[in-house]
């Protein structure tokens, strides 16, 4: 993979080059963006138990696309030697469980970050990760109160829950599947979010705390704008089971790519037990 803006073009080579050189990974496309580019699912494993990966929901967070990608290619060249991946036997795991991922929800908004500074919405201007059904009037009302009313770069809802392609795409996808946990990668801040409301699904707190130790992320709770209309809010919401929202890294967005190695280091085991939980 080439060290430079991870967008759409990179993503579809990328899965091109997995599922030619590793057949036995599964692809697909759940959906189109506004701008009809592909919304690509990638599965690896055959087993039972079913967990979730999204990322770059927002365009300037292309890097967490990267890291998925990233982490795809190593299970899988990990399956074929037989090697252990962070400590964990691969082959195991994919025997019992089946990762789902889909490495870049927004690939408009990704193109369009590389040309309008801050850009984390989708081509419509709405920020993908507040429509969902999660306290979207709740989010409405406060952010009429801080002068958000249209659509523009960042934190604009849009007009109704799942209003826009993207986001339709992973809700239906999410309710077509039974998922034991989802995972959301952000970036940045390297903080983990693990509530909604005062749901509290089992073991959720119990794996919120296995994956800041693992990480070195601290445990947080989301406040203000930050509280309402994200995926995993509406995962916990709508299901009752444990959905998280890792951000990654340090720094502002879109994060350097000289922080990509160690953002890795810090991320590959959860993305390994998370399966295995």
């Amino acid at each position: 993979m080439e060290d430079k803006v991870y967008d759409y073009t990179a993503v579809s080579r990328d899965l091109r080059a997995l599922t030619d050189r590793y057949p036995f990974v599964k692809s697909e496309i759940i959906g189109k963006s506004l701008k009809r580019r592909n919304i690509y699912l990638i599965r690896l494993g055959e087993g039972e138990r079913q967990v979730f990966y999204n990322a770059a929901h927002h365009g300037t967070e292309w890097i967490t696309a990267k890291l998925m990608m990233r982490f795809a290619f190593d299970f899988a060249e990990s399956y074929v030697k037989g090697y252990r991946l962070a400590g964990y036997d691969i082959r195991r795991l994919y025997r019992d469980a089946s990762i789902y991922i889909a490495p870049m929800v927004n690939p408009d908004g990704v193109e369009l970050s590389k040309t309008k500074e801050g850009w984390q919405a989708n081509a419509r201007g709405v920020d993908l990760n507040h429509n969902y059904d999660a306290g979207w009037d709740e989010y409405k009302k406060l952010a009429r109160e801080n002068g958000i009313t249209a659509p523009g770069r960042t934190r604009y809802a849009g007009r109704r829950p799942e209003s826009e392609p993207e986001s339709k795409a992973i809700a239906d996808f999410t309710r077509r599947m039974d998922f034991e946990y989802v995972v959301a990668f952000h970036s940045q801040g390297e903080v983990i979010y693990w509530k909604y409301g005062k749901i509290l699904p089992p073991r959720s707190e119990e794996i919120a705390r296995l994956i800041s130790k693992s990480s070195g992320y601290e445990l947080d709770e989301a406040d203000g704008l930050a509280s309402y209309s994200g995926y995993k809010d509406w995962f916990i919401k709508e299901f009752g089971r444990p959905g998280y929202t890792i951000e990654v890294g340090a720094g502002e967005n879109p994060l350097p790519l000289s922080q990509f190695e160690k953002i890795y280091k810090d991320i590959l085991e959860i993305l390994v037990f998370v399966g295995l939980t």
